[in-house]
């Protein structure tokens, strides 16, 4: 009897399973192994998360280790200065250290690919140039990255202005004056720039556009060997960053010409723009910023905008880029996307124009 009954409660037990399983229940008695419920739920609850999408990723525990900020350029140029001005306050607001990482070669190309490339966690990230992002994209036949794509904007460190300058020995004081001689001497007026396709090299062919100046473009693989070439007297003039003609300025060893931002700079209040010089409204500067790998998340993102555009805009740090010949900006990561997507458009019909190419 008793065998009977206990077989008919383990009969009436299946059929009540069997019944939930068909309404959709799903029904396990209580003493069924841990291990087989993980089998059965783990994949249910992997495809509701997909369905769900992963909830957006927050802020508040980044970062939580030092993060690395690849300068896509040798020591001592106005792009790693500029880095450097800002890494280490950025670093003590964000409670981690902000590590310089230089990694130069194919006028940025190489360092700019690696921080394309990293995991989109906000540990890497890379200080953009102008040059290399909105520039090399039509000079080379291809570079290894896409600059709108690739990237997530965080924000805009300044603008660096740009300065025309001449050797002593050229028989000129100002830029109407510069512009006439190069086009009564002989074989016109070289210039020298940091190389074929930089932002220097590109305002001066601009300038060749608007004024018809004779002026003989010759690159350099670098700034300092340009700069000691002016300064020793064998190159006559140079287009390069404030940062880099300044205390030679000072000394007495260059002559500077004109400026070619939009308003005379506080380091050199003596100096005149270009437009002010007889080309109006011309205007042209190089900016150096901070980029994300594409698809890091948005909060970290902008907790790395609000950071930055604290430091940038502190008294103290506004003076020292100043001292550098950059206007401090630190714009939000849209007015920073659409600069670089305005800048692509405007350089593109500069270098087709120029017929610049590098091989």
């Amino acid at each position: 009897m008793g065998a009977g009954r206990a077989a008919r409660r383990h009969q009436a037990r299946v059929s009540t399973d069997f019944d939930n399983q068909k309404n959709g229940d799903i029904h396990m008695p209580l003493n069924f192994p841990r291990a087989t419920l993980r089998r059965v739920f783990a994949p249910a609850l992997l495809a509701l998360t997909a369905i769900g999408g992963a909830a957006p990723a927050s802020a508040d525990d980044y970062p939580s280790k030092p993060i690395r900020l690849i300068v896509p350029f040798a020591p001592g140029g106005v792009t790693d200065t500029g880095a450097r001005v800002v890494a280490e306050r950025l670093g003590q607001r964000l409670g981690q250290q902000v590590v310089v990482d230089n990694r130069p070669g194919a006028s940025g190309n190489i360092g700019t690919q690696m921080a394309a490339t990293a995991a989109p966690d906000g540990y890497t990230l890379v200080v953009g140039f102008d040059g290399t992002l909105v520039i090399n994209p039509h000079v080379y036949g291809k570079v290894p990255f896409d600059p709108v794509k690739d990237f997530a904007p965080v924000s805009k460190i300044g603008d660096a202005a740009l300065i025309i300058v001449t050797h002593p020995s050229v028989p000129v004081k100002t830029f109407d004056e510069l512009v006439a001689y190069s086009k009564s001497h002989p074989g016109g007026v070289s210039y020298g720039s940091a190389g074929t396709g930089s932002t220097p090299h590109l305002a001066g062919e601009l300038l060749k556009m608007r004024t018809g100046a004779n002026f003989v473009h010759v690159p350099y693989k670098g700034g300092g060997q340009a700069m000691a070439d002016v300064v020793g007297g064998t190159l006559p003039m140079l287009y390069t960053a404030v940062a880099g003609a300044y205390p030679f300025i000072q000394k007495g060893q260059i002559n500077a010409i004109a400026v070619s931002s939009s308003q005379r700079l506080p380091s050199l209040p003596k100096v005149p723009t270009v437009s002010e010089a007889g080309v109006p409204g011309f205007e042209s500067s190089s900016w150096i910023g901070i980029l994300a790998p594409a698809k890091t998340p948005q909060p970290i993102v902008d907790k790395l905008q609000r950071e930055l555009h604290a430091v940038v805009q502190s008294p103290d740090i506004k003076d020292r880029l100043a001292s550098l010949g950059i206007t401090a900006s630190g714009n939000t990561p849209a007015e920073f996307g659409q600069q670089i997507q305005s800048d692509l458009k405007r350089y593109a019909e500069i270098v087709r124009t120029a017929n610049i190419k590098v091989d």
